[in-house]
């Protein structure tokens, strides 16, 4: 991934951490939520179309944004803090080159292959 776009998902990954100091919780809920998306990725265990389907519900910026304007509407603390989670969870992915995936393998991404290329 291009350098340009590797600083943009940590400017999102800033802007979730901020967002989240708005928040009324203690600062290690943060570091201890961080992973808990990668939850979507037990669709796998079915099938790589359901996989995809589990883990892109868990890794896409929209669905973590719908959740935070629903806990702005609603005043809800919770919806807030797991909407400010999803984001933050989904700009350290694309960081590391891990994109929303395709349902036809974990490692086919909308960012490109995942893992060791093989260059033969």
């Amino acid at each position: 991934m291009k350098l340009s776009l590797k600083l943009e998902e940590l400017a999102q990954f800033g802007l979730a951490i901020y967002l989240f100091s708005l928040l009324d919780f203690a600062w290690w809920w943060f570091p201890a939520l961080l992973l808990t998306p990668d939850v979507g990725m037990l669709g796998y265990l079915v099938n790589p179309k359901i996989g995809a389907l589990t883990y892109n519900l868990f890794h896409h910026k929209g669905v973590a944004l719908a959740v935070y304007l629903l806990g702005v509407i609603l005043e809800s603390q919770e919806l807030l803090l797991v909407g400010c989670i999803l984001f933050g969870h989904s700009a350290m992915d694309r960081i590391l080159g891990y994109g929303l995936k395709y349902p036809d393998s974990f490692q086919n991404t909308h960012l490109g292959p995942v893992g060791k290329q093989d260059n033969a």
